[in-house]
């Protein structure tokens, strides 16, 4: 009971509690469950990060130890904050609606209902056997192995994981803290890092990716929870989201592709930039676009603040990810300010930016430090 109980605080509860910041700041027909999710697991994985990057640049010993601490303790505070000014702001005023999930069902078609149930069968599939069959490649000797020894010796990347021998900050995958995260929710919940990297994660992984197609979905394919423009507006959402659970299914030509680390390294931090971290990035620059005409600037405040989250968060998930979403940025930025005209979208999106900025200046001035020092 225990563990379960700490699975559903850290998994669920808190990046729920967290999520409700940034939501009350968009949009009020974005005021989701599932936006609201996503925008907690992304704002707590940007937290994580800007608070156990220094701890593991400047701290040497029994850094895990204060890294937990700080960030449980700002984990909580934000929870605590988010529920309190979403009760004290009444910004959810259509919680109603949130749970009117029969009267969605009962004004689908048969047809969708039909395409919806097969989709579920297809993420039941693919949950089962990422769980039942779990892969092991030789990676986890090095990830998982380093989420083990932060959460039994208290410590982080100072210990090499393939010879157990104590070594120097490895720059290559220090600043990549994932693994962290994970021990960090292994500890908390009183289950062994394996486990949880193997068992747990897929579970909360898979549907969160796939979370972020559903809401690219309502974008490109018509949102049902508004007014159509006709009738058959909205019915091509489910076929989407059946045709990309397809190619994740069949994705597997290499052992390189995207698919493959979606389905077999769902733990692995470079595994969450490629399947979450990128689609999530698209999926913010449809919200920018289809917001820019209506609504105030003040209710896309959120959006711009998860732009941020997103990006710090690719920084923990591998050192390589936070250039190419810089990279991204910057196209979706010259992107916008042509078909808008407003050339200002390229200060805000250079601002948002900065992290990656500061994540490469810090890599590359830790990372010659030690290399001059060898």
């Amino acid at each position: 009971m225990i563990q379960i109980a700490g699975i559903l605080f850290w998994l669920v509860i808190i990046p729920f509690c967290i999520g409700l910041l940034p939501a009350g700041f968009m949009p009020e027909d974005e005021r989701k469950p599932g936006i609201v999710l996503l925008a907690g697991y992304f704002t707590m994985w940007a937290v994580f990060g800007l608070v156990t990057i220094p701890v593991v640049v400047f701290v040497r010993y029994d850094n895990f130890i204060l890294a937990s601490r700080c960030f449980m303790a700002l984990a909580i505070l934000g929870a605590a904050a988010g529920v309190w000014l979403t009760y004290r702001r009444r910004r959810f005023g259509r919680l109603r609606e949130w749970m009117s999930f029969a009267d969605c069902i009962r004004e689908m078609s048969v047809a969708e209902r039909i395409e919806w149930l097969l989709f579920l069968l297809l993420l039941g599939f693919q949950l089962y056997k990422a769980v039942a069959y779990a892969s092991f490649d030789g990676d986890d000797a090095y990830y998982v192995a380093a989420s083990l020894i932060a959460q039994q010796a208290d410590t982080m990347y100072t210990i090499l994981p393939l010879t157990g021998r104590h070594t120097g900050l490895d720059i290559r995958h220090a600043l990549a803290v994932f693994p962290m995260w994970i021990a960090f929710v292994a500890q908390k919940s009183h289950i062994h890092a394996t486990i949880l990297s193997h068992t747990i994660m897929p579970l909360v992984l898979i549907p969160l990716t796939y979370l972020v197609y559903y809401e690219i979905g309502r974008i490109l394919f018509g949102r049902p929870d508004r007014p159509a423009k006709s009738e058959r507006s909205g019915e091509n959402l489910p076929l989407f989201m059946i045709l990309m659970a397809v190619f994740q299914i069949f994705g597997n030509v290499s052992i390189y592709t995207n698919e493959t680390f979606f389905l077999t390294r769902t733990w692995q931090g470079k595994a969450v930039a490629g399947s979450l971290v990128i689609p999530a990035l698209l999926w913010l620059f449809l919200l920018l676009y289809s917001g820019r005409k209506k609504g105030a600037a003040a209710e896309r405040a959120g959006i711009w603040l998860l732009l941020v989250c997103v990006n710090i968060t690719a920084g923990i998930c591998s050192s390589i990810a936070v250039f190419l979403v810089s990279i991204l940025m910057a196209v979706a930025a010259f992107c916008l300010a042509i078909v808008e005209r407003d050339y200002k979208v390229l200060f805000k999106m250079g601002a948002a930016c900065i992290p990656n900025a500061f994540y490469v200046l810090t890599y590359l001035i830790v990372g010659y430090g030690y290399l001059f020092k060898q």
